[in-house]
């Protein structure tokens, strides 16, 4: 159980920790963490599926500023290493996954509150005397202290209260526990519906409408609908580029003004000309 401990902190402080250190790298993401937990526990493929499916939950969830919902990092290193520990599976991990999210996120702004925040003055004077290496060394030695700190929440919690959570799962009975998988399995469906409601674009609408028709009615596999996916996008990307192209070029040329028919007659070849090549 030490064991297990020791390695659920460390890729809490590594991954969680490391994606704030190295500028938002996504490495504290569940798809990220799922996989890397279970191989070190012994049980990629719980590690895999737990991970996409708590991608799904969390994947509408980004945390800005002060704006923040829930801490995806520890709640899926903790729902991987209960769900390997205790055999429970999806059913029991998903519904555990999101109070750990939002007890992990309180938990981080508190020390960012009482670590971090008293050195914010120390920081300014530093940066106005020009002390660089003092202000670098400052910078890192509170990023070791907050991470290993906040690393100590998923140590103890596998250490101390893994037996605990095993017994009083235990005791929740069946129907609960039925309702909780039903539950579970409707949390994807919840993070989707939120990533959808910040990315939703009514011009590009009919992606998502021909992408569901593809899987829903026509089987096709996911890979081959990201690839499809990423055919789109290129050619789309492909097409705005070549009318940036063509709208710059216009742009640089000189207006002509005049009422010569002749004149006019030739800019408007000119303009047929631009569009035979761009659709040619």
């Amino acid at each position: 159980m030490l064991y297990q401990a020791l390695v659920v902190s460390l890729v809490v402080f590594l991954t969680v920790g490391g994606q704030e250190l190295l500028g938002f790298t996504q490495l504290g993401r569940p798809i990220v963490i799922g996989p890397l937990v279970g191989l070190l526990l012994g049980d990629v493929q719980t590690g895999l599926l737990l991970g996409a499916s708590l991608e799904t939950i969390f994947m509408g969830v980004v945390n800005i500023g002060g704006a923040m919902a829930a801490e995806p990092g520890l709640a899926s290193a903790l729902a991987v290493a209960f769900a390997i520990n205790m055999h429970g599976g999806l059913g029991v991990a998903l519904p555990i996954a999101i109070p750990l999210g939002i007890i992990g996120v309180e938990v981080k702004t508190l020390i960012y509150v009482l670590v971090v925040g008293p050195f914010a003055s120390v920081f300014d004077r530093l940066a106005a005397s020009g002390q660089q290496k003092k202000y670098t060394g400052l910078h890192f030695g509170l990023w070791t202290l907050q991470w290993f700190l906040y690393s100590l929440i998923p140590f103890f919690a596998i250490l101390v209260g893994s037996k605990a959570t095993q017994n009083a799962i235990n005791m929740i009975p069946d129907t609960i526990v039925n309702g909780l998988s039903v539950a579970g399995n409707l949390l994807p469906a919840v993070g989707m519906a939120m990533l959808m409601k910040i990315l939703w674009e009514n011009n590009i609408s009919v992606y998502y409408f021909l992408g569901f028709l593809i899987v829903a009615y026509f089987k096709v596999p996911l890979i081959a609908v990201a690839v499809m996916a990423i055919v789109i996008g290129v050619v789309s990307a492909q097409n705005d580029f070549r009318m940036h192209k063509i709208e710059k070029k216009n742009a640089a040329r000189p207006a002509v003004v005049t009422n010569s028919p002749d004149q006019q007659n030739i800019t408007e070849s000119a303009d047929e000309q631009e569009n035979d090549d761009f659709f040619s």
